[in-house]
């Protein structure tokens, strides 16, 4: 074994624990973002190494755990419970939860990820329009294996929450979809799903 790898090992975990400091306390839900600031703080390269994503949310799971225990399951009930009636609103759309509020690990400014499965992406666009709820949007892909995938995503608000609708063709909700090519498979969680995660939670 190389002399170099203990110390590799350990920067690589130090870089994960400043990524999952830095993803609670400033409300960053963008990994590769956080993982940048955390080498930056810590003089490391990335040549060194950079954690994965699975190693800085184990990390965040655990400061969350330790430092926000008071706090933190109150904010993914709260993101969950709005997440369920924006789901259920769009319920003709085949909804699905994703994101930081499914894995529970939302920081305070964490969008609610939902995708949505139409028999026509304009059919989302004209929901929003007939019910006058502002939004943006812009274009994004997601991956099937090898194959990308176009989508439409909508940014607004509800019940005061940012939400990201990420629109796809309706036959892709039978398919396993990745935000990159390497990356690991999205979870998603349907409307029985998260009322039977709230109903835990209650319970």
């Amino acid at each position: 074994m190389s002399r170099n790898r203990p110390r590799q090992n350990g920067i690589r975990a130090a870089i994960a624990a400043a990524a999952a400091r830095i993803m609670a306390e400033n409300g960053i839900d963008n990994f590769a973002l956080a993982k940048r600031k955390a080498a930056k703080q810590l003089g490391a390269t990335e040549k060194q190494g950079l954690p994965a994503n699975e190693e800085v949310e184990v990390e965040l799971r655990t400061y969350l755990e330790l430092y926000r225990a008071d706090e933190h399951p109150d904010r993914i009930r709260g993101l969950r419970r709005i997440a369920l009636s924006a789901m259920r609103e769009l319920a003709e759309f085949s909804p699905y939860l994703t994101g930081p509020v499914l894995k529970g690990i939302a920081g305070p400014y964490a969008e609610i990820e939902l995708q949505l499965f139409p028999d026509s992406g304009k059919d989302v666009e004209i929901f929003l329009l007939n019910r006058n709820i502002p939004f943006s949007s812009a274009d994004a892909r997601r991956y099937s294996g090898d194959r990308a995938r176009s989508v439409t995503q909508f940014e607004l608000e509800w019940e005061g929450a940012p939400v990201k609708l990420s629109v796809f063709d309706s036959r892709d909700e039978r398919i396993a979809l990745k935000t990159t090519q390497v990356g690991r498979v999205m979870d998603r969680a349907g409307i029985p799903e998260v009322s039977a995660l709230l109903d835990e939670r209650h319970a």
